[in-house]
């Protein structure tokens, strides 16, 4: 009897364990199979690594860039920020040099004035105090006001100098020489003064010593002042005449790309022109146009401020200087009875800076007049004629011309007293020497008169003639920086127009 066939052997069925209930702390396992290495399920599960933002964001770019839309949205964004850059820069560059030109006008000229003023005050001081020490113990009352009202100028000027000389520490430190020796010397004047009436000779010593005050310190400390005021002035003048080379360059370059979009659009549209882009070119071309004339014209107004003023001013008051310092030597030498040697050298050299190692340059362009004045040799004054020729030479017109022909001729009449002067007292009459440098008629102290009278006259022209240019120069960069912001922005719009046009064409 045969066997039924055996069924082949099978495994043994998987038996599920019931899910975790109460009580029941067994996780379900499948009975029959091997349970996956720890971290082996997560690492099969994981697909791709996933990019970073900045990198998905780059492919869009490039996605984009590669069709048409994309690339005129990237050229109208170039377009844009290229016309604000423009824009922007041009209102920067401008604003720095309406910023040094409102200097130049409000404050580095006026303190230059007011430096060289305060150098002329206490120079004129010193010298009404020896007129008015010559004259005796009845000193004349209008020597008295002089006196005291270059002291009271300079004092004021002195206190307006400290107020605006803003950062400068060459100037801060001259004022603060002035503010302490001016005190010093008006109390040695004072003490000349009250000696001189009581006739005793200590007055003269005492107004040598602050003679020596004003010459050794005071007057070189004012010197400092005044070379660094117009130094400043100088520095501002540079910066307000600079060329804004950087905003131009932005402005070609922005111009370069417009014409290149249009050139593209041309090309691809074959339509030649497109409103958008043509507005912003205008745009672009009126903004270059309106800030290289504007530069060129303000820089030309402030190079005639220079030249016809500034440079004219201080060539009047270097003759000033030297003037005040002749008359102050002319005095001293008499103060001084017959120990004034030093002071009469030093007055020939004043005189030879003045008026020049010969006479004075006439209207001609010869020489005339007297050929005493001066002793030669000595030619700070730059020319033969001295500073007064220098100072003719550069006024820029005829009121100015005329000023100072006007002081060359009372320096040559000046020089004449003055020998005459020096011939009497050296004959031992002292009197009529004094007489003749401080009377009221046919006097030297006439003469310096006539020249201050006519420096001044000149200086008065030449400052006017300088605000006139100043201002003229400084008024063609008004309205320049809002003007520039408002082109950049408008540009900017148009050429976004213009390519948002184009972009239509594919919607």
């Amino acid at each position: 009897m045969t066997q039924p066939p055996t069924a082949p052997p099978t495994s043994p069925p998987v038996q599920a364990v019931p899910p975790d209930g109460p009580g029941n702390g067994t996780a379900p396992v499948a009975t029959g199979s091997t349970a996956p290495e720890p971290g082996e399920a997560a690492l099969g599960s994981l697909g791709p690594p996933r990019r970073t933002a900045w990198s998905e964001g780059v492919q869009r770019v490039r996605t984009a860039a590669s069709t048409e839309p994309g690339r005129l949205r990237a050229i109208g964004a170039v377009l844009a920020a290229l016309l604000v850059l423009f824009g922007a820069v041009s209102a920067w560059q401008v604003s720095e040099r309406v910023t040094a030109a409102d200097a130049v006008v409000d404050h580095s000229q006026p303190l230059s004035a007011d430096a060289a003023h305060i150098y002329r005050s206490l120079a004129d001081a010193d010298t009404s105090a020896s007129s008015g020490f010559l004259a005796g113990g009845d000193e004349p009352r209008s020597e008295r006001r002089r006196y005291e009202k270059d002291i009271r100028e300079a004092s004021e000027l002195l206190a307006e100098a400290a107020a605006n000389s803003g950062g400068s520490p060459t100037a801060r430190r001259q004022i603060a020489i002035l503010n302490r020796g001016l005190p010093v010397y008006t109390g040695l004047v004072e003490s000349a003064r009250a000696d001189n009436r009581q006739g005793l000779p200590l007055g003269g010593a005492y107004l040598r010593y602050a003679n020596e005050k004003m010459r050794g310190e005071l007057l070189p400390a004012a010197r400092k002042l005044y070379t660094a005021e117009t130094r400043r002035l100088g520095g501002d003048l540079d910066e307000a005449r600079s060329r804004p080379l950087l905003a131009v360059g932005c402005g070609v370059v922005a111009l370069g790309a417009l014409g290149w979009a249009q050139r593209r659009n041309y090309r691809r549209t074959n339509r030649v022109f497109n409103r958008g882009l043509l507005g912003a070119t205008a745009a672009a071309l009126a903004l270059l146009v309106w800030l290289t004339a504007g530069h060129v014209w303000a820089r030309s107004g402030l190079n005639e401020s220079e030249t016809t003023g500034a440079r004219s001013l201080q060539a009047l008051n270097e003759a000033r200087i030297g003037t005040l310092q002749a008359r102050g030597d002319e005095n001293m030498t008499l103060v001084a009875r017959g120990g004034g040697a030093a002071y009469e050298e030093s007055y020939q050299k004043q005189m030879a800076k003045v008026a020049g190692n010969g006479a004075p340059v006439d209207k001609d362009g010869g020489e005339g007049g007297d050929q005493d004045g001066g002793k030669g040799g000595d030619q700070e004054g730059g020319e033969r004629g001295g500073l007064l020729a220098d100072a003719r030479e550069v006024a820029d017109d005829r009121t100015g011309r005329s000023a100072v022909e006007d002081a060359q001729r009372a320096v040559r009449t000046w020089q004449q007293r003055h020998k005459q002067a020096r011939a009497e007292d050296d004959g031992g009459d002292y009197e009529d020497a004094v007489d003749r440098v401080i009377g009221a008629e046919d006097s030297t102290r006439e003469s310096f008169d006539a020249v201050d009278d006519s420096l001044s006259r000149a200086a008065a022209h030449e400052q006017r003639q300088f605000e006139k240019a100043a201002d003229a120069g400084r008024d063609w960069f008004d309205g320049l920086v809002a003007g520039a912001l408002a082109l950049a922005v408008l540009g900017a719009a148009a050429a976004v127009l213009g390519i948002g046009r184009r972009l239509a064409e594919y919607r």
